[in-house]
């Protein structure tokens, strides 16, 4: 691949994260269905892209499809627990199944698609990978060994600033649970020292020590405090 194309490329990305910056958080799927989009275009060969999210208990979920079949294919994956796109997200950072096949590693998974899908050729990247969960774009095609080395050279692009991309959508996410957790604690806190007449540092002392006691997160607990499922007891 020439230079001048990575380049296109990247600054065309580029363009698509700052979308995804300046969204609303409910249209991050949208955004990234976008980007997604974006990266068929610019792989040689692919037809289809998704990204699968997966957590260490085998349950997927797909996100940014472009059309159905990505979401067919990991629901297959989750049947068979088995796939290339797992073992790109948990074991090894690109995986290719030139001809589905022929392909002997993932023979469920194989079968499946064959019978259920016109996809004959996959290729994944891993975005990132925790102790929870992981992520993986994924590249599909309907003609057996449709991604050549250019392809894989195009999808690392892609991959590369799409894991940035997805990085922002969670720390967002992250960001706007600890907001909502602070909140509820609040609110807890405000509940328990007007109830009680006891000080800030006292009601989350009692928070913390109910949570302690009922082996639940202290967010939790707050939140059935300020819902009125764990609400303050009568003084009287």
């Amino acid at each position: 691949m020439s230079v001048s194309r990575q380049r296109v490329i990247a600054l065309q990305i580029s363009d698509l994260i700052r979308t995804i910056q300046e969204q609303p958080a409910t249209d991050v799927d949208t955004a990234l269905g976008e980007l997604n989009a974006s990266g068929v275009k610019y792989v040689p060969g692919a037809q289809y892209a998704g990204i699968t999210v997966a957590t260490r208990d085998g349950k997927l979920r797909t996100v940014g499809a472009t059309g159905e079949l990505p979401a067919l294919l990991d629901e297959i994956q989750q049947r068979r627990a088995e796939g290339p796109c797992l073992s790109a997200a948990w074991e090894q950072h690109v995986i290719k199944i030139d001809d589905v096949e022929n392909d002997q590693r993932w023979p469920a998974y194989c079968r499946d698609v064959l019978a259920e899908s016109p996809i004959r050729t996959v290729m994944a990247f891993q975005l990132y990978a925790d102790n929870k969960t992981m992520g993986a774009l994924n590249f599909y095609a309907e003609r057996a060994h449709a991604f050549d080395a250019e392809a894989v050279e195009s999808g690392l692009i892609v991959a590369t600033h799409c894991a940035l991309a997805w990085n922002l959508v969670r720390r967002d996410e992250q960001f706007r649970s600890a907001l909502t957790s602070r909140d509820v604690i609040g609110q807890a806190k405000g509940m328990l020292m007007e109830r009680y007449h006891i000080d800030a540092v006292q009601a989350f002392e009692v928070l913390k020590r109910l949570s302690q006691n009922a082996n639940i997160p202290l967010v939790d607990v707050a939140h059935e405090i300020v819902t009125g499922e764990h609400g303050p007891a009568s003084s009287s």
